[in-house]
């Protein structure tokens, strides 16, 4: 577990978020690795921050990653087109201050079920995506 000053921020009942015990780019070849050593594809890794600092802007280093697995997607949007809008699935790598990395994960379940009538089952499996990035964190 990181050490120093927590910064905390208001975020929905459906994202999971971790403190990493490592630096920003360490966190995030732990993630990276991990969606990889289970078979996710990373469709888009999005530098947030050099994308504020290309408006002349600063943001703290933040990384978004697009991934999934066409065998659990698909069946989703096969389901309801409309669905896709939640995939694929986002984990974010940010550094809320030098000594305090974060991983946050949106799990899609509960939106896929309540907004889009994915059956409840079908919806639930998103939620154990989360367990591949506990375990990467604590490597």
């Amino acid at each position: 577990m990181a050490t120093g000053k927590t910064t905390e921020f208001v975020h929905p009942a459906s994202v999971t978020s971790w403190r990493s015990p490592v630096d920003f780019y360490a966190t995030l070849t732990r993630v990276i690795d991990a969606l990889k050593q289970h078979g996710m594809t990373i469709f888009a890794d999005i530098d947030q921050s050099a994308a504020a600092a290309s408006a002349g802007l600063a943001l703290r280093p933040t990384r978004l990653l697009l991934f999934g697995n066409p065998k659990g997607g698909t069946p989703v949007m096969a389901a309801n087109p409309h669905a896709g809008l939640e995939l694929p699935l986002k984990v974010m790598v940010w550094a809320a201050a030098a000594d305090d990395v974060r991983v946050d994960f949106l799990n899609p379940g509960p939106s896929l079920s309540a907004l889009y009538g994915i059956d409840a089952s079908q919806a639930a499996g998103f939620g154990g995506v989360a367990k591949l990035f506990e375990v990467a964190l604590a490597g």
